[in-house]
């Protein structure tokens, strides 16, 4: 009889609480250093808290990797009850979190580590394609190979309203700060190969852009899984959030349309105002 599958994954999924609690997904937290306090991503901070901070004090948080002694007690405790564990993680390009989950796994059986090579929701669509396939019936080491693969496919990709986030935290100069806001130019941040970089630039108000995005990223759906796909975003108002899963389910290619908001780990970089749509396409994304 084959072991029983608990699927896991850093708190970068992006996930929100009804799916958690829907697919019995175990979330093990970054941590976010904020001033002088520590706290765990999703459990005693919130992005309202970190957004709250930046505007009395300027100053960002310090995010955290989950460490190797977190993971050994993780894995130790399921693994005892047992489970045969596939734990996915935030790309080991931006993270440690890969890294010291596979170092912490080699002392266990039948626990298998992804690197999702994404971030957010990017992530979360390999995590919740992991939770179907343990559903069915497919072993862990299945699970793992094919979710490996399928990152490879994964689309994600966001648009900011405002650099300043970026700016502060050194992931852009200057005067590229200074060219966006006199420009309205609104980026597109894509995840290719486990990184960001700058895709397309829009030039005008947000709401308006996101129209725009949205329809350049999707296209006509010919190469995508339309079995879902993700609108996530980092705080924005509730029309343009609207606006926005209207659009996307008025194509009406799309089983399922899902709304979340990026966690503490993914808006400590990009700020508030930022919005993405993700979903997996049907070939490797080159």
């Amino acid at each position: 009889m084959s072991k029983k599958v608990l699927i896991a994954s850093d708190s970068t999924c992006d996930l929100s609480p009804e799916l958690i609690e829907k697919y019995e997904i175990k979330i093990l937290p970054l941590r976010v250093t904020l001033g002088e306090n520590e706290y765990f991503d999703g459990v005693d901070i919130d992005t309202e808290m970190i957004y709250s901070h930046y505007e009395r004090c300027g100053e960002l948080p310090k995010t955290a990797a989950v460490n190797i002694a977190e993971f050994s007690s993780f894995f130790e405790k399921h693994v005892n009850e047992g489970y045969s564990i596939v734990l996915f993680t935030l790309s080991s390009s931006m993270s440690s979190t890969y890294n010291n989950a596979k170092l912490a796994s080699e002392d266990f059986d039948d626990v298998y580590v992804v690197d999702t090579k994404n971030l957010s929701t990017g992530g979360g669509l390999l995590v919740l394609t992991a939770c179907e396939m343990a559903r069915e019936g497919a072993d862990a080491c299945s699970i793992a190979e094919e979710c490996g693969r399928l990152a490879k496919k994964v689309d994600a990709s966001f648009v900011i309203d405002n650099l300043e986030f970026l700016y502060k935290g050194g992931r852009c100069s200057a005067v590229e700060r200074l060219g966006a806001s006199v420009l309205q130019l609104k980026p597109c941040i894509v995840v290719k190969d486990g990184t960001m970089g700058v895709g397309k630039k829009y030039r005008g108000k947000f709401a308006v852009e996101l129209q725009k995005y949205i329809a350049d990223r999707i296209g006509d759906a010919s190469d995508i899984d339309t079995s879902r796909i993700f609108v996530t975003h980092a705080g924005c108002d509730s029309a343009i959030i609207d606006a926005c899963v209207e659009q996307v389910k008025s194509m009406g290619v799309f089983k399922e349309v899902l709304v979340t908001r990026a966690g503490c780990t993914i808006s400590s970089h990009c700020g508030r105002n930022t919005l993405g749509v993700l979903f997996i396409r049907k070939n490797e994304i080159v």
